[in-house]
């Protein structure tokens, strides 16, 4: 997305313009996606990442790239584990340190899926400890987060991402959307405990997304199968992730909150 196009064109304040958003599992897929698109609405970002620092970097500096008059970043790249609620709160600190504003949206992105989909019977419980600690805790612990220290009385959004397999519930994903069930039941309360602060709670829940951890694992007949269960007969884009997410983030979307938005072109 060339982002300056959106951004030098229009003189009006974009939808996000100068706000600050958090991207955990920004450095690539659907994450990464997503913080793009919420850099061509105005916001700043904090790319997040676990382990891959060399495509952290280079989705900051396509993001600032698009700023070339900026003498300040719009984008930076913090390396946190959601797991761990000091790094949760690192993410935070380090978004007021550099850009001197409390953080307006947070976007859970961050997320494992075990690539040998395993049946429940046949998963390990290190499997289990490691996908609800990343999918689970790291979504509950950045709530916890965003949910004392978002921007308050306007503008602050919390968008966790689920997916559609909650609904899809196939076999070899039993752990993996018991995981993103617990998130969804989450995000609903939250929204209603959130009452009172302008903030609010929504989730993106994904079908099949042609991203790496879409493919790890999968066999071309598994893909093909996935096509054919889609009415729209393709496997989802981060494109079509993306600008739902950019919704969600705007003063537009208030109305919407305490809500699981499935995204799947038919697919559930």
């Amino acid at each position: 997305m060339d982002i300056s196009s959106s951004n030098s064109s229009n003189p009006s304040p974009l939808p996000l313009q100068d706000r600050v958003a958090i991207v955990t599992g920004a450095s690539r897929g659907i994450g990464k996606a997503i913080a793009v698109y919420l850099a061509s609405l105005g916001a700043k970002l904090v790319i997040n990442y676990s382990s891959n620092r060399d495509q952290a970097q280079l989705v900051a500096e396509e993001i600032n790239s698009s700023f070339p008059h900026n003498h300040s970043p719009r984008a930076i790249t913090v390396q946190a584990n959601v797991s761990d609620p000091s790094h949760v709160k690192s993410l935070f600190d380090e978004a007021e340190r550099v850009f001197g504003s409390p953080v307006h949206v947070l976007v859970n992105s961050a997320g494992v899926l075990d690539p040998k989909y395993p049946s429940i019977a046949n998963t390990s419980l290190e499997d289990f400890d490691l996908t609800f600690s990343v999918n689970t805790k790291g979504a509950f612990l950045c709530c916890k987060e965003a949910a004392n220290r978002l921007k308050r009385d306007g503008g602050g959004r919390i968008i966790l991402v689920s997916s559609s397999m909650v609904g899809g519930l196939k076999p070899g994903f039993g752990v993996y959307a018991a995981s993103k069930a617990a998130v969804e039941t989450m995000v609903k309360i939250l929204a209603k405990e959130l009452k009172g602060t302008g903030i609010t709670a929504n989730c993106i829940a994904p079908g099949p997304i042609a991203t790496e951890m879409y493919f790890s694992g999968k066999t071309e007949e598994q893909i093909r199968k996935n096509i054919d269960e889609c009415p729209l007969g393709r496997l989802g884009e981060t494109k079509d992730i993306a600008p739902i997410v950019g919704f969600l983030a705007t003063d537009a979307s208030e109305w919407i909150n305490g809500q699981v938005i499935r995204a799947n072109g038919g697919y559930v």
